[in-house]
């Protein structure tokens, strides 16, 4: 097994722990292949009949992927290693499938950061998971930071979230506590750092047939600590739905340009430091996602990172946050201004036949 995943069977509950503090628990291919391997191992196992994914550090549950090994991989000359980049998606993508269908109970502890493709291993489907979240949950889908779009299944459960949440969280990359979480439908309940040991403790011992009911009735004390109706996102929600409706990254901008509130004009600001294409483009993603399947958005979002590192943004975005840290990123184009219709459109185009699409055994 993989040094930064490490793995148990207590009580019939299969426990996975990311293990990879000092990078806040970045997924590398190594860690990937190691996940799905054991939920491969389990899935059919009559010794496990939950899966709990969690950290060993309070500070993150997963920060993502590894985006200083894409940098590394996708700016290499010669470019030897661009097919160890191709397996990266295409297997990360399978394991987000693996784990939104999941035949068993699939918890996962977001205690910490969750970002990206954090939330690729977070956001099980509803017949399986179970999500919970912290005081210290920092949750954020902020690919277009980066020059990248929402992937690992972003098209899917952002386009789902109640109104125009998801496209706002997509757009802006904004970071979200547990309140905020819990409204979106990102997260299910609530549990505080403290109580956290008592309910590791309750799953090794516990004979609930379902542990997902157990945790329920464990977090149901402590919902008052983080009350989806008053979170930061509940509060705004009317400006989200009206600003972010559309198809138009122009007109929301605009939009946002006419609200005097502080809401919209924290937003602007933020979304200028955005990749302009990146951002509209994010934006087709999630409408075209919303009449999508999971496996249909996963298919869509592994042809559309192909596109992003031939044309390069991502790479950009990343040398200037990651890399270079001078956090001035040369986008290109560099406003939205600039960017017709058939440039966003060309991030959909087929890179494979259907035939030889990487994940085309997706159901």
């Amino acid at each position: 097994m993989n040094n930064h995943v490490q793995s148990v069977i207590q009580n019939r509950i299969g426990f996975i722990t990311l293990d990879r503090p000092k990078a806040l628990n970045s997924l590398s291919l190594e860690m990937v292949r190691s996940i799905t391997a054991l939920l491969l191992q389990w899935k059919d196992s009559e010794e496990v009949t939950a899966v709990f994914i969690h950290s060993s550090s309070e500070k993150a549950f997963c920060a993502g992927g590894d985006i200083r090994f894409f940098y590394d991989v996708g700016t290499a000359t010669p470019k030897g290693d661009s097919a160890l980049l191709e397996d990266f998606f295409s297997e990360e993508y399978a394991l987000n499938h693996l784990i939104h269908f999941y035949p068993k109970p699939y918890v996962a502890l977001l205690n910490g950061v969750v970002m990206g493709g954090g939330m690729g291993i977070a956001q099980a489907g509803p017949a399986c998971r179970l999500r919970i979240v912290t005081e210290r949950t920092k949750m954020a889908m902020p690919e277009v930071n980066i020059g990248l779009f929402p992937d690992v299944g972003g098209s899917y459960f952002l386009a789902r979230s109640p109104g125009e949440i998801g496209t706002y969280l997509g757009m802006t990359g904004e970071i979200i506590n547990a309140a905020d979480a819990l409204y979106a439908d990102l997260a299910d309940v609530y549990i505080p750092t403290a109580a956290l040991p008592a309910l590791m403790d309750l799953l090794r011992t516990s004979s609930a047939t379902d542990i997902r009911d157990l945790i329920r009735a464990f977090a149901a004390p402590y919902a008052e600590q983080a009350i989806p109706e008053e979170s930061t996102l509940a509060k705004n929600r009317a400006a989200i739905d009206l600003h972010f409706a559309g198809k138009d990254t122009g007109k929301v901008l605009a939009s946002l340009a006419q609200d005097q509130t502080e809401f919209a004009r924290q937003t602007s600001i933020l979304m200028q430091k955005r990749s302009p294409l990146l951002m509209a483009v994010t934006l087709e993603q999630l409408r075209r996602g919303a009449k999508m399947s999971v496996a249909e958005c996963l298919r869509m979002e592994r042809t559309m990172v192909r596109h992003c590192f031939k044309h390069g943004e991502v790479l950009e975005g990343v040398r200037a946050l990651v890399v270079d840290k001078d956090y001035a990123p040369r986008w290109s184009p560099a406003s939205l201004e600039l960017i017709d219709e058939a440039l966003i459109l060309s991030f959909f185009e087929p890179v494979w036949p259907d035939y030889a699409h990487p994940l085309r055994d997706l159901l």
